[in-house]
This record gives C-alpha cells, sequence and structure tokens, in this order.
C-alpha cells in the first residue's frame, strides 16, 4: 500500500482524483518570518518599509495573494481552484523583522495548504526583493502551515 497520495500503482507521478471527494469548507494558514539585518530596520515608518521600488509589504501582500491564486501553475499536482478568500497579515515583530500569515479558504473537494504555503513564501520573497538593495544579510526563516481546517482532518500548529 503506497501512502503517497500524488504516486499511482505503477509507482508514477499522478494528480490526486477528487472527484468522489466531499464539498466542504477549507481552510489553511501559513506563517513565515523575515530577518531583517539592523540596518535595515531603521527604514521602517508607520508599520511599514518604503524603498525606492514602492512600499514593501503593500507590494507583498499583492504578491503572496497572485501567488496563491497561481499555485496550480507552480506547483504540478495541485488542482486549479477558485480560492473564495485569500489574506496575507505582515506585521513587524518586537525583534523588528516580518511575520507573514497568509490563511486562504474555499468550498471545495481539495485543501488549501500549498496555496497557503505559496502565498507566504512569494510575500517573503517579495520583501526580500525589495530589499536586496540595502541588504543581502536578509533571512527568511522556515515557512510551515500552521492550521488547516476541513477534508479528513485538521491541523493546528499554534505554539
Amino acid at each position: 500500500m503506497n501512502d503517497l497520495t500524488h504516486i499511482d500503482k505503477n509507482n508514477n507521478p499522478t494528480m490526486v482524483d477528487v472527484s468522489k471527494k466531499s464539498i466542504t469548507k477549507r481552510t489553511a494558514s501559513a506563517v513565515t518570518t523575515v530577518i531583517f539585518p539592523d540596518n535595515i530596520k531603521g527604514y521602517f515608518k508607520d508599520g511599514d518599509l518604503t524603498t525606492k521600488k514602492g512600499p514593501v509589504y503593500h507590494t507583498a501582500i499583492i504578491a503572496g495573494v497572485m501567488a496563491a491564486k497561481k499555485t496550480h501553475e507552480l506547483i504540478p499536482f495541485c488542482h486549479p481552484i477558485a480560492i473564495e478568500s485569500c489574506k496575507i497579515d505582515i506585521k513587524t515583530n518586537t525583534e523588528g523583522n516580518a511575520d507573514i500569515k497568509c490563511t486562504v479558504s474555499l468550498h471545495h473537494k481539495t485543501g488549501v495548504e500549498m496555496e497557503a504555503l505559496t502565498g507566504a513564501t512569494v510575500a517573503a520573497l517579495t520583501i526580500y526583493d525589495m530589499c536586496k538593495a540595502l541588504s543581502h544579510e536578509i533571512i527568511i526563516t522556515e515557512t510551515k502551515l500552521q492550521t488547516k481546517t476541513g477534508g479528513k482532518s485538521d491541523i493546528n500548529h499554534y505554539e
């Protein structure tokens, strides 16, 4: 018995058949943190960074949402889905770094974990891209699934 859902009985890669699954509300949240060197932390004003490329957090939010909507174009076996909600929240934490959370939801036969992970990751990459002229010492930390509801099981990795 093969427990990998994207491998068929002949050990070939395959998309999961969701035709027999029930439509339920499915939600997933993913988180990551962007760690800034001290010289970048001085650029914060009113909760955002502004560089020559524009407002960093606002641009990262737009990029994260766009990426979540295009996840099926980036990851071969993700189903194209009609996302009903995608929210990217970026806050500067007490250490002066960016905490990113992407929450995606819809009513469907398949989950949105990959969309949430993709949204958080691309938001972080956008921050890096917009700030790299200030420093290449920026670190994008672990990106992880925080919560998932709907489908076979729920997951809650709140710390």
